[in-house]
């Protein structure tokens, strides 16, 4: 197991999050996020003792925020407000989001503006060491004043409260911390509204997402590079020159690698002076499409890179150098930053997946094909080949547009009135999510058809590294000779796609 990432509050990167969400990395306090906890906490503790009027601190939530909590409920306040939020429905996320939820949540705490006491965010990190994984349904949450419910479940188990996955296996959070020997948190002051208020979990689940989506944007140039070759297109239209006169860096990079991928193959020189002057959209194009979604997802990065490491608390706990300081109520917890770069990176993702269903179409195509055999297999009638392969790349990218709808735009007012302008991230982030693996299922079909196109060109080959990627393919999935049972060759494809491919991408631009 690798060293613990050290939370700063401000360092977390997105390589990082992925690696304690789906390699089960953790995470420790640093000690200036250790020093900012401790001095934050003296300041809240300094209110109550002196009966100072601070919402959520001694005042209820939301539209209550006018009504003064005494002294000796405040332990309920912070109870009841984890109890009555924890309102969500829905599957339960897949542990690595749990994962990713949970050391988001500590990495915010970790910058020292929330007020909790540091033993609670400690908690918290022992359950992500341990392997205790709270239960948190996936919907319910508006994006503002945060994720409200979501994170709600969350805190909940570390009051011992609901279910967990331990141990690969459901149990009660009381009994996984009895297990552990972790003694139940009871939430002081503004402990409970600290922990449920921020925007981890719309930025968990679009980040995991946009990881996977920095991986296609170099996967869908080997495939494409592959498509082209076997369709005998040019590699022309990747002069660099083009591409220099319309600077945009995605396309740049895409035109770049569609022109390494082609270069010294074979069947490229086949037919290198055959006549044809121009290729279809969506082989010319391919650069064009490809780079603006790199650069779509170049910006998200960014963009989610900084809402990792920010404070998204209400109200916030601003220590001076003195010791002495204020809590600030704002609107941090509003998720339209990373909603609506959520937004953007579920169209881009349809659009990928619409020039990729274009290349296949292409491919089983006999009238827009070279030469290729009806739908990729020979004995066509007896043989269907790949017809249904191709309509279900279809069915997928319609579902993608249809899913394409900006989530953000969507604002539904909600607690009387008070919250009358919500995000609607993780709603947004969902949509990602879902055509992220949508797009992943249509570039494993032309990856597919490609590699079967490339056999039916024999004894012509491709470049070094595409038939490397055909070699790899075919390691898993063997020629379509005859019908066979097809949903399990796009699983294979599918696999090799985001995990079986890293060193051909590696040096990609």
């Amino acid at each position: 197991m690798s060293e613990p990432i050290v939370l700063t509050g401000e360092t977390l990167t997105l390589k990082e999050l992925v690696a304690v969400a789906e390699r089960g990395r953790n995470a420790v306090l640093g000690p200036e996020a250790r020093r900012r906890i401790d001095a934050a906490r003296v300041l809240i503790d300094r209110a109550v003792s002196e009966n100072l009027v601070v919402y959520g601190v001694t005042t209820g939530f939301g539209k209550f925020s006018d009504v003064v909590i005494p002294r000796d409920k405040l332990q309920l306040l912070q109870r009841n407000l984890v109890e009555s939020h924890a309102a969500g429905v829905g599957e339960p996320l897949p542990t690595p989001t749990v994962r990713a939820l949970m050391v988001l949540r500590a990495n915010c705490l970790a910058k020292g503006f929330s007020g909790v006491r540091r033993e609670t965010v400690e908690l918290l990190l022992k359950l992500l060491r341990r392997g205790i994984h709270p239960s948190v349904p996936a919907q319910g949450s508006v994006g503002a004043s945060g994720d409200l419910a979501p994170l709600a479940h969350l805190a909940r188990a570390l009051m011992g409260e609901g279910e967990v996955e331990y141990h690969g296996k459901r149990t009660t959070a009381a009994e996984a911390l009895a297990a552990e020997k972790l003694a139940p948190a009871t939430f002081e002051a503004k402990e409970g509204l600290a922990l449920i208020n921020g925007t981890q979990l719309m930025t968990a689940v679009g980040a995991l997402a946009l990881a996977r989506l920095l991986h296609l944007t170099k996967a869908v140039d080997l495939v494409a590079g592959m498509t082209t070759d076997v369709l005998k297109g040019t590699d022309v239209a990747f002069d660099p020159r083009i591409h220099a006169a319309r600077p945009h860096p995605g396309q740049a990079a895409s035109a770049a690698n569609l022109r390494m991928l082609l270069q010294g193959s074979p069947l490229r020189e086949s037919h290198r002076h055959c006549g044809l002057v121009q290729d279809a959209y969506a082989l010319r194009c391919a650069p064009q499409v490809h780079g603006t979604v790199r650069d779509a997802a170049a910006h998200a990065l960014k963009v989610v890179t900084i809402e990792m490491n920010s404070a998204t608390d209400n109200p916030m706990v601003f220590v001076t150098g003195d010791g002495e300081g204020e809590l600030i109520s704002g609107g941090n917890f509003h998720g339209a930053p990373v909603a609506l770069v959520f937004d953007m990176l579920t169209a881009a993702c349809a659009d990928l997946a619409s020039i990729s269903e274009r290349r296949t179409e292409r491919l089983v195509n006999p009238s827009l094909s070279e030469e290729l055999p009806a739908f990729l297999v020979r004995e066509g009638g007896l043989n269907s080949g790949f017809m249904m392969l191709h309509v279900t790349a279809a069915a997928l990218v319609s579902e993608s547009k249809a899913n394409s709808f900006p989530a953000s735009v969507d604002s539904i007012p909600t607690s009387a009135g008070k919250e009358d302008h919500v995000s609607m991230g993780p709603i947004a982030a969902r949509k990602l999510e879902r055509n992220v693996t949508n797009l992943e299922n249509v570039l494993a079909i032309e990856l597919l058809a490609a590699a079967q196109a490339l056999d039916l060109r024999r004894p012509l080959r491709s470049s070094e590294r595409l038939e490397e990627l055909h070699r790899r393919l075919r390691a898993v999935v063997p020629p379509w000779d005859a019908d066979r049972y097809a949903a399990p060759d796009v699983a294979r494809a599918r696999e090799l796609l985001v995990s079986g491919i890293a060193d051909l991408v590696a040096d990609l631009a």
